[in-house]
């Protein structure tokens, strides 16, 4: 449930999230009179909610399904008081969405194949991007026509309203939304035009989405940074001195920038104080377009553990391009295989730096979260 109490007034939506057997979670506890917050349903963080006097957020509306699978809205009242938010309260305008994650980086999906452009300003991305106040994601994803041969385009926008090149995570949920939108349940292959160029995911049998993620980019001023090339135009194990400490670090791009820190033998990442250094590793000067910032612990040569801080999301679960960039990096360095299992804080990527194409190739999954619609 959503409770949006505001003095004596209060709205609330009464929902569940959608999953494979179609459960539908307990009715939470009423929360306090005057407290406006998101309760937990069935484990699902539900982020979406409107405090009355705060007609600038957007609402959600979220659902819940019958016993014959038939989706439906519910809302209860509390007290005599209690008014029902309705689409009249909120404004006229209207996002129907459907919410991904890919091992825990989440984003909100929307089907804008009727548009080349985004269907809502960055500005309103990041609202409804809040954790607080809005649906809660790392970002927004747009399904737009396709372009120059691809069967669609992606834009997203981070949770800051920036706008990056592309998404690992993202464009597995993508794929998994496109397939929902055409009723495909086989496996198939995906053309997804996007700024970093052509991105082909494929929809496994398993159900796992194995994505061709093209050839890392290694030049320094296409990454970009201003840091010295040290091996054959590569920047591998450069100095850089951040917070205080002297790191070696290895840049690659994925289409959009990476800056990875391979740890000693003996560091734990966890231990890094994450919440200082990414900022500083994010804006530093060197890296005149910021740059996403992967910290590696080694376990084995076919093993890495990642921690990520990104470019205009801050820490996340799981960073796809990371990962690709972070085994390109290793194996730089001389410290992995090629074929290598990252694990992230949300769950584990197979990567894949194939020797025969030069290509990068990144298998996960992706998952539904939920649906509903959004009142901006």
């Amino acid at each position: 449930m959503l409770f949006c109490c505001c003095g004596r007034m209060a709205s609330l939506v009464h929902s569940s999230a959608l999953s494979c057997s179609r459960a539908t979670a307990a009715l939470a506890p009423l929360p306090s009179r005057g407290d406006c917050r998101a309760l937990n349903n069935g484990g699902l963080r539900t982020d979406l909610g409107l405090c009355r006097h705060k007609s600038n957020l957007p609402l959600l509306r979220r659902t819940r399904c019958d016993a014959f699978g038939n989706v439906r809205a519910q809302a209860m009242s509390v007290g005599v008081e209690t008014k029902i938010a309705s689409k009249a309260d909120v404004g006229e305008s209207s996002l129907q969405f459907v919410k991904y994650h890919g091992l825990g980086n989440d984003f909100i999906l929307v089907d804008n194949r009727k548009s080349s452009t985004p269907c809502i300003s960055p500005e309103a991305a990041a609202k409804l991007c809040d954790r607080n106040f809005g649906v809660g994601a790392d970002g927004v994803i747009f399904v737009l026509p396709g372009i120059n041969g691809s069967d669609y385009t992606m834009r997203i926008y981070n949770s800051d309203g920036s706008e990056p090149e592309m998404c690992g995570n993202g464009i597995r949920c993508m794929a998994k939304f496109v397939a929902e939108l055409e009723g495909i349940t086989e496996s198939r292959s995906y053309k997804i035009d996007t700024l970093a160029g052509l991105i082909v995911p494929k929809l496994m049998d398993d159900g796992q989405i194995c994505v061709d993620m093209g050839t890392p980019i290694l030049e320094a001023k296409k990454i970009p940074t201003t840091l010295e090339p040290t091996q054959d135009g590569a920047v591998v194990k450069a100095p850089l001195v951040v917070a205080g400490r002297s790191w070696n670090v290895t840049c690659v791009s994925m289409g959009n920038p990476h800056c990875v820190a391979l740890l000693d033998a003996n560091e734990d990442v966890y231990s890094l104080p994450l919440a200082e250094i990414g900022p500083l590793f994010e804006k530093n000067e060197v890296f005149p377009a910021k740059t996403n910032t992967e910290f590696v612990q080694v376990l084995s040569p076919s093993h890495l553990r990642m921690r990520v801080w990104e470019r205009g999301a801050g820490p996340t679960l799981a960073c796809g391009t990371g990962a690709c960039a972070l085994v390109v990096a290793a194996v730089l360095e001389g410290r992995a295989e090629r074929d290598c299992l990252v694990e992230l804080p949300g769950g584990p990527l197979q990567i894949e730096w194939r020797e025969s194409d030069n290509h990068v190739y990144m298998t996960g999954p992706a998952e539904i979260a939920f649906r509903g619609t959004a009142y901006l």
